[in-house]
């Protein structure tokens, strides 16, 4: 197959760091692969890689309790912070983090697995500029890390085709990342595609289904940030990627807004890419 090109929007600063491989981790094209940028809440996906890890080697137990308080407390994406149950078993957080990406749970449950354990499951993985910085602050302030994740496209991109053929952690535990992220509800970007164009159903694709064209992925979002890293299968074949666009962020412009537009054009672009290459 021919390396992939990419058609991504400039305008307004952006960078990207975009990488697409199939499951095999061979990289069938990329654009600036190994920047380093701001990834927002992908790099939940490190937490839920740890979390799975501790519960195959029994670590942690799926149906350990877990209730929140008001030092984990933040608001903007989730659900947990607009429901009135206080404790959940941690594979329901999990499931939350992956879902619909709550930032509460996400919280929640880096307090149990701990942050240095994230940090050096990203280490064994081999991973150097893909990290989680901390947790999610409605207010980042001076002390605290400049940013809640960041990570390359190249790094993101294997880490996705490992997960797809169970070589990351182990066949459980990356079983189960997919599984959480298969139930994301926000295909605004790369797979905004797989909806518009292979006829995927926006919030009902998780792999308990078992539908002919299997979608998992972890997107964020934040100012003057937007990425997506996740696979796709059908056929037998399956492709990996990992988008990331960042920009100095002009909130309540209208060239912010024309930035965002022409960014999740570019994000959807590549999605028309991912699915050529089924």
């Amino acid at each position: 197959m021919p390396e992939m090109d990419f058609e991504l929007p400039s305008a307004g600063g952006v960078t990207w760091s975009v990488c697409v491989r199939d499951a095999a981790g061979v990289a069938l094209g990329a654009v600036g692969g190994d920047l380093p940028l701001r990834t927002a809440s992908v790099g939940k996906v490190l937490l839920l890689v740890e979390t799975a890890r501790a519960l195959a080697a029994g670590d942690v137990s799926p149906d350990e309790p877990l209730t929140r308080d008001l030092e984990q407390w933040v608001g903007d994406s989730g659900l947990w912070h607009t429901l009135s149950v206080e404790t959940l078993p941690l594979v329901d957080v999990a499931a939350l983090v992956g879902a619909v990406s709550d930032n509460l749970a996400t919280n929640v449950l880096l307090a149990r697995i701990g942050l240095a354990e994230v940090a050096a499951r990203a280490t064994a993985l081999g991973l150097r500029s893909t990290a989680l910085h901390d947790r999610v602050r409605d207010v980042r302030g001076a002390d605290h890390p400049a940013t809640l994740s960041t990570g390359s496209a190249d790094e993101l991109s294997a880490l996705m085709s490992r997960l797809a053929s169970s070589t990351a952690v182990g066949p459980e535990a990356d079983g189960r990342v997919r599984q959480w992220l298969s139930a994301n509800v926000d295909q605004s970007m790369v797979g905004a595609a797989l909806v518009e164009q292979g006829g995927l159903d926006p919030i009902a694709h998780h792999d308990s289904l078992d539908l002919p064209v299997r979608l998992w992925n972890k997107t964020g979002t934040d100012a003057g940030v937007r990425a997506d890293v996740g696979a796709v299968s059908a056929g037998g074949r399956t492709i990996t990627w990992a988008a990331v666009a960042n920009w100095e962020p002009a909130p309540g412009t209208s060239l912010d807004h024309l930035t965002v537009w022409a960014v999740l054009r570019g994000m959807r672009h590549v999605g028309e890419r991912v699915l050529a290459a089924l």
